[in-house]
């Protein structure tokens, strides 16, 4: 008598008729599901870019800008250190050069004086390295140089900082399922399926959303030939209408304080409202107190957004940006407030759209591959196993549950790839059952009476089963470690697959054989 215990039967059946609730979502459109009570599945399987259409870019960050921010950075530390209340060190011809930042002491008597102060600026990494080095020349020259582990450190940095804040603006959009990995050292891969306005998402990403606030230069000729004083700079207008500001360099508020950025009317006009944590709700109340009736320059990716006179301290930490902006230009704006600042500009070098039209050729194509593959198998199996391959079936389409299932659940976005590797498992899934039954057939032509050849089936075909199926796991298991976007794709649906027609022909089959088996006890089996 084979055996099969009670517990796996009431698994199996669990498992089946979770994997049939988790699949039937699928079938039916987005709309439907959303009057259904909360308890039950209305999970469905994402499509890939390259199933509904959408867009494809290439990001790269621009390295060279972060390697100067982090010199200018390094410039501002030095100046820092040798200028101490009461006790300055001088120094002229403070600079960098795009390598290094250099500068000469006015009294070479000063050196000893200069490499105490400067020497915080250095540190010791990990490896036992500097990540400045600090070199002293005759005259009392000066040279710091970020190593090499240092910069690449930085540029890794501002790459994953680039990668959550592009994150963050495609989720405010709403796209989703967007596929957002880094490729490389510097380029960034964005993938947004079901993507109807790309041009929008292309100027979100574009800007660098860098929002301060500065006092306008009155003293300054604010004509485009007029000399510039120093301590300031001339700034063009958002609006690009010809119109020019002078701004001083000091920013009074920086757009890091900022703790939200929301689209608003104001006098029938589109703004932007401004919430600033509380550090910049001090120092904008400071800002504003000390400068009323003077012009306050708000100045976003070095362009003036609007230069509105202060009337009155305002100690809230709330503002309003009003540049003339329509509904959409609003919302953008705020939207790219609150994801925050990139590091540094991102540009595209690469850029591909699918149109939802091959989205739904590629997807035609898979269900006939697929339906194909599973009527040419299905066949198969009953012809030369008779009942015990109509059982094989079942299994099969069970098997086809379970993998929809879990990629419902895991909210997995189904690629052309992830679909070759379902109907790689469709003709995996009864390979199992072809070396059970094989098994079964050779115990039955010893002598061995039907209820022993099937259990002898099942337990000696395990090993071999398992080991095949572990080999093949391993290699899924590389290709989606080691693989990126449609490799992967294809590798989860690989895993899923094999785990699910291990299930299915080691539990699900043996079930539907062992009660065939107790209803019919047949004295033989015509296998």
């Amino acid at each position: 008598m084979n055996r099969f215990p009670t517990w796996k039967t009431v698994v199996v059946l669990l498992v089946s008729v979770l994997a049939i609730l988790y699949t039937l979502p699928n079938f039916f459109p987005k709309s439907s599901l959303s009057g259904l009570p909360g308890w039950l599945p209305s999970q469905q399987v994402n499509l890939g870019l390259d199933l509904q259409g959408g867009s494809h870019l290439l990001l790269e960050v621009d390295t060279a800008t972060v390697k100067t921010k982090m010199l200018a950075s390094l410039v501002d530390g030095v100046r820092d250190s040798l200028r101490q209340q009461g006790d300055n060190v001088g120094y002229r011809n403070l600079k960098h050069d795009g390598t290094s930042v250099t500068l000469t002491l006015r009294d070479a008597a000063d050196e000893a004086k200069a490499r105490e102060r400067l020497a915080d600026l250095s540190n010791v990494m990990p490896n036992g390295q500097r990540d400045i080095v600090i070199e002293y020349g005759e005259g009392g020259t000066i040279t710091l140089t970020p190593s090499e582990a240092t910069i690449t450190a930085r540029i890794s940095a501002a790459v994953d900082q680039s990668i959550e804040i592009v994150r963050r603006r495609v989720d405010e959009t709403g796209v989703n399922e967007p596929n957002i990995q880094r490729q490389g050292q510097d380029r960034i891969l964005v993938q947004l399926p079901g993507l109807d306005d790309p041009d929008r998402i292309k100027r979100l990403l574009g800007e660098t959303a860098q929002l301060t606030f500065h006092l306008v230069d009155l003293t300054a000729d604010v004509g485009a030939a007029g000399r510039v004083p120093p301590g300031s700079k001339r700034l063009p207008s958002i609006e690009g209408d010809g119109r020019t500001y002078v701004v001083k360099n000091r920013v009074m508020v920086s757009g890091e304080n900022l703790e939200g950025a929301q689209a608003t009317y104001q006098q029938g006009q589109p703004v932007v409202s401004i919430r600033f944590d509380s550090l910049g709700a001090k120092q904008f109340g400071r800002a504003t107190s000390e400068n009323v009736g003077k012009p306050f320059a708000i100045v976003l990716d070095d362009k003036v957004v609007s230069a509105p006179r202060i009337n009155e301290p305002i100690m809230g930490g709330a503002a309003i940006i009003s540049g003339g902006f329509d509904v959409a230009g609003a919302q953008d704006l705020a939207l790219l407030l609150r994801a925050g600042a990139l590091p540094a500009p991102l540009s595209i070098v690469e850029e591909r759209t699918v149109g939802p039209d091959l989205g739904a050729d590629s997807i035609k194509a898979g269900e006939l591959a697929g339906i194909i593959g599973i009527v040419a198998v299905a066949i198969f199996m009953v012809a030369y196993y008779g009942l015990f391959g109509l059982f094989a079936n079942i299994a099969l389409a069970m098997n086809i549950f379970i993998i929809m299932a879990v990629l419902s659940v895991i909210g997995a976005t189904l690629t052309l790839p992830g679909i070759a590797g379902i109907v790689l498992t469709i003709g995996m899934a009864v390979d199992a059952n072809v070396l059970i039954f094989e098994r079964i057939r050779e115990e039955l032509r010893v002598g061995k009476t039907p209820f022993n050849a099937i259990e002898s089936g099942f337990g000696r075909a395990f090993i071999t089963i398992f080991d095949s199926n572990v080999t093949t796991a391993l290699a899924a298991l590389i290709l989606f470690v080691m693989g990126t976007g449609p490799v992967k794709g294809f590798a989860v649906t690989l895993l899923i697959g094999i785990l699910s027609s291990m299930f299915t022909a080691i539990m699900l089959t043996r079930m539907l054989i062992h009660y065939w088996m107790q209803y019919k006890r047949p004295k033989t089996i015509d296998l």
